[in-house]
């Protein structure tokens, strides 16, 4: 960094400082004006230039961006969110799209466009909203699939590199694209990473392929700077952008201090620049052509988007989380003189907002996730109440995705969850449209609905911040990007009530937001008290129980099945003796009464699949077990005395994690967690360990029922790692295969923790759980499965997690009786070996769940993320409506508990002993609900959240 910094004065010392000496002591008179007299001064003029639009700019009459030959659209009986009046304007009417424009928004007569050859859309009330704008992404840049030739993320070259453009690395290819788009999404900020100090500038674009299929035509205002070409004096400026960063991603070039210096170093170099330009300037303006002495105009390339920063000239993004960084951060915009638009990430931000409020130029856009915290120390304290605090401050609230850190097509999602955690409505859909265009200075033509905008245009199956919400439509530039009527995909038949064009009831969060401010984040979570006796619940509307017997399964005692109103459930010592209207009496003596209002009582949920319970910060190794060794790459110590290195989990368990105890009060009452990790397109080992079954809740591992199972199954990765894995070096694919044949055809002394439980995993007395994405290499593990059961007279209890392309095998799968465990939920082409994924509505009929259960598969959900368990119950909702509701309740429900416990050997561990969480306000499975209670008649207790 410092070669660098040196080298670059150095450059310019030889030009800026002698012509800024001379414009000190230079004396002479007025010499005649050169002949690049009129240019410089045109120039120089174009340095008081302000970006944004013009003045008339929505009379225009035709967008830059229309493609020739697009018929025109009305979009009638709608019901419009705006935008405007900070998200609070709902109109009621018709919209017409023409030229790329909105055109006429309100009740439109037919004579304006029955006979222009218009596409004539019938919304029936349903809601209407700008395309989503999602702020913060890597699209295209991390392209799916990843492959080594194209994985652009950040530069090794250096932490200050503002001379980059992320626009120069951005495929079009990106598989991600096509699905953002079917989320809703239509424009994005292209970012570089976010390891460098400066990363480089980023871009904003449009997701619509264009005619040119260019990078470039999807650039939406582009910088006249772009191409090397001038500020055109007739023309407004455009606004440009930069990635900053600070704080733990910077780390490969030196801690906080150094990543601060370097960008203190970087403004003051580009400081020197625009003062000697000020000063050139200064003296041609006044006709001092003497004492320009014939120079150039004082600049250089590298340094020059640091000096349109100073000028005020560049919306720069600062990617900083905790408040250490916030608040360095503020001090240089006050030390520089510039502003920040937005602050990425920024999980403290809630905890310091009187800070942020001193940066320089007014009060930035805090862009944040809704839920992702605890991933790194820097997001250890972020909360899901952070964006109802910050904006009760006055701060305009983005959320967005980081692409791929959460899937761009879910952008939605985080505005929903924002919302149930007590952001208002309108400032959570302003969240993904209106505030994200406005801080990257486009909100004259995206993130809006009004005339004379791009028309950008999402037609939503229900009320945008109902779970679920699936677009039904959606245009870009006034062109149909999805719901073609001949793609024939039927989106959501099951949302035909009035209520689901309604805005979803949330519950009240205020005592848990005060909690997190009071605790700096990390408010108490063990529960308020127990009840070892009788406790009543009151108005109870669905009650799911675990059925007694062999075979374990949900259901439905009231609600669902029987169509009836509210009723009463009393539980004894944590068991449920009396469901029904007769049960009423019996609460009378019950030492608790609980009004679940409307709400229910379902089985306590299982994760799978996170590394709950074995790490408490996913990048802090110091936090969990440490590094595994990999058997096909290195040799394992002979004092472990196993070749395979084989570990069990229930070794290393951790308990009263922040992670596992969210998890808990959310309704996660279960984990089983091996060693596996695939986070985004990233693999682990062959080796995935033994895997273990624990009560999230529980204290401690000496507790009487915290380790339900010490050994549950025995896990394997198999796969290719993809670029930028964790052990890019790792065996080959027939490597892999060779490996497990001979281990489980006894190729291992049955005396060691490798050959016993391998030949258990055989014998069909353990169940094996492989974690894998590509249907070809499940084809192979199915024939090793028939091979090995063949020469060894057994039947394997193989179960296939992850699974991406599971549904191209789904009757083979069922045919061989295997399991599967879909991690995550909802499938995106991470990798090679997950390219071929069933998306779902509104792009396919189908998810490779419902096809998965329509052939007979006992299927589970699983996670990746541990800080991501706490949304299981929405994971599971939102399954029931991208399934078309070919999936019914108890089925959803068993997703996540009964059905895991079949494949993975638990019937008889947990069983009708399984907790029971009690919600209050409504479904488990929507965002009306919060759990308050859990049953445990293991524990013979009810734990009162």
């Amino acid at each position: 960094m410092i070669g660098v910094l040196i080298t670059a004065s150095v450059l310019f010392a030889s030009n800026v400082p002698s012509l800024a000496a001379s414009f000190v002591t230079g004396s002479q008179s007025a010499r005649q004006r050169p002949p690049a007299a009129q240019a410089i001064l045109r120039q120089c003029a174009s340095l008081h230039a302000v970006p944004g639009p013009s003045a008339n700019f929505l009379d225009r009459q035709r967008s830059d961006r229309y493609e020739p030959g697009t018929r025109p659209t009305l979009i009638k009986n709608a019901t419009l969110w705006t935008g405007a009046r900070n998200g609070t304007e709902v109109v009621y009417g018709d919209i017409l799209l023409d030229k790329g424009l909105i055109r006429e928004i309100g009740d439109i007569p037919e004579d304006v466009y029955v006979s222009r050859d218009t596409y004539v859309v019938d919304a029936h009330g349903g809601w209407v909203t700008p395309g989503l704008v999602d702020l913060d992404t890597h699209l295209g840049l991390i392209s799916a699939p990843v492959m080594a030739g194209a994985l652009d993320y950040s530069s090794a070259h250096g932490p200050v590199l503002p001379w980059l453009r992320s626009i120069d690395g951005f495929n079009t290819h990106d598989a991600a694209l096509a699905l953002a788009v079917a989320g809703g999404v239509t424009s994005a900020q292209i970012a570089p990473g976010s390891e460098n100090p400066i990363g480089g500038q980023a871009f904003m674009v449009k997701l619509r392929k264009t005619s040119e299929r260019t990078p470039t035509s999807m650039l939406i205002e582009p910088p006249y700077m772009l191409n090397d070409s001038r500020q055109d004096p007739n023309l407004p400026l455009r606004w440009r952008h930069l990635k900053q960063a600070c704080g733990e991603s910077t780390r490969a070039y030196g801690n906080r201090m150094d990543t601060m210096w370097a960008l203190r170093s970087a403004y003051a170099e580009a400081r020197e620049i625009r003062d000697a330009q000020d000063a050139f300037c200064a003296k041609a303006e006044a006709g001092l052509w003497g004492e320009v002495g014939g120079r150039s105009f004082p600049e250089d390339s590298r340094w020059e988007a640091l000096v349109d920063v100073l000028r005020g000239r560049v919306k720069v993004s600062a990617q900083c989380s905790e408040a250490v960084d916030l608040d360095a951060m503020v001090r240089l915009t006050q030390e520089f003189k510039f502003s920040i638009a937005s602050f990425q990430h920024a999980h403290e931000a809630y905890l310091v907002p009187e800070a942020l409020k001193n940066a320089y130029g007014g009060i930035p856009t805090v862009a944040l996730f809704a839920d992702s915290s605890r991933f790194r120390s820097e997001a250890y304290r972020g909360s899901e109440y952070a964006p109802r605090i910050l904006a009760d401050h006055g701060f305009p609230i983005a959320l967005k995705s980081s692409h791929p850190m959460l899937n761009s097509r879910h952008l939605l999602f985080q505005a929903q969850q924002a919302h149930y955690y007590g952001l208002p409505p309108h400032l959570a859909l302003a969240a993904v449209t209106s505030v994200p265009a406005a801080a990257v200075g486009l909100s004259h033509r995206i993130g809006i609905l009004r005339e004379g905008a791009d028309a950008d245009v999402v037609l939503w199956d229900s009320h945008p911040l109902q779970l679920g919400a699936t677009p039904r439509k959606v245009w870009i530039d006034g062109i149909l990007q999805v719901g073609n009527d001949t793609d024939h995909v039927l989106i959501s038949p099951g949302k035909t009530a009035p209520e689901w064009l309604e805005l979803p009831e949330v519950p009240d969060f205020t005592a848990e937001r005060e909690a997190a401010l009071q605790f700096e984040g990390l408010p108490p979570l063990r529960s308020t008290s127990t009840v070892a006796g009788r406790v009543a619940f009151r108005n109870v509307k669905e009650v799911f129980l675990r059925q007694a017997g062999d075979s374990a399964r949900v259901v439905s005692r009231y609600g669902l099945d029987s169509g009836a109103g509210v009723t009463h459930v009393i539980v004894d010592r944590g068991r449920v003796t009396c469901v029904g209207p007769v049960c009423e009496g019996e609460g009378r003596n019950a030492e608790v009464v609980m009004d679940l209002r409307g709400g229910a009582i379902v089985p306590g949920m299982m994760a799978f699949g996170s590394a709950l319970g074995v790490e408490e910060i996913e990048s802090e190794l110091s936090t969990g077990d440490g590094a595994l060794f990999d058997p096909l790459r290195e040799d394992v110590p002979g004092i472990v005395g196993d070749v395979g290195g084989l570990l069990r989990v229930d070794d290393t368990l951790l308990f009263g994690t922040r992670n596992a105890l969210v998890a808990h009060r959310a309704g996660v009452t279960y984990a089983t967690t091996s060693f596996v990790r695939s986070p985004l397109f990233f693999r682990g080992t062959l080796m995935g360990g033994l895997s273990a079954t624990f009560r999230t809740g529980a204290p401690h591992a000496l507790e009487r029922t915290a380790i339900i199972k010490p050994v549950t199954a025995l896990h394997v990765s198999v796969g290719r790692a993809p670029p930028g894995s964790y052990h890019p070096q790792t065996a080959s694919l027939s490597t892999q295969i060779a490996t497990l044949r001979r281990l489980l055809l006894d190729g291992e002394d049955a005396r060691t923790q490798t050959g016993e439980w391998f030949k258990k995993a055989a014998e069909g007395t353990i169940p094996f759980i492989v974690e894998v994405s590509s249907a070809d290499v499940m084809a192979t593990l199915i024939r090793l499965k028939t091979e090995v059961e063949e020469k060894r007279g057994t039947y394997m209890r193989m179960v296939f997690s992850r699974a991406t392309e599971a549904h191209l095998l789904a009757e083979e799968i069922s045919n061989a009786g295997i399991s599967v465990i879909l991690r995550p939920p909802r499938q995106f082409p991470w990798s090679w070996d997950d390219r071929r994924i069933l998306p779902g509505p509104p792009l396919t009929n189908d998810t490779a769940l419902a096809t998965l259960l329509k052939h007979g598969v006992t299927v589970g959900l699983g996670s990746w993320e541990a800080w991501h368990t706490q949304a299981t119950r929405f994971d599971v909702g939102w399954a029931i409506f991208e399934s078309n509701n070919w999936i019914n309740k108890r089925q959803a429900y068993e997703l996540v508990s009964t059905n895991l416990e079949k494949l993975l050997d638990l019937e008889g561990w947990i069983g009708d002993m399984g907790d029971l969480v009690a919600y209050e306000g409504g479904s488990a499975l929507d965002f009306t609900s919060k759990p308050v209670a859990i049953a445990s008649p293991a524990r013979e207790l009810v734990e009162i959240l």
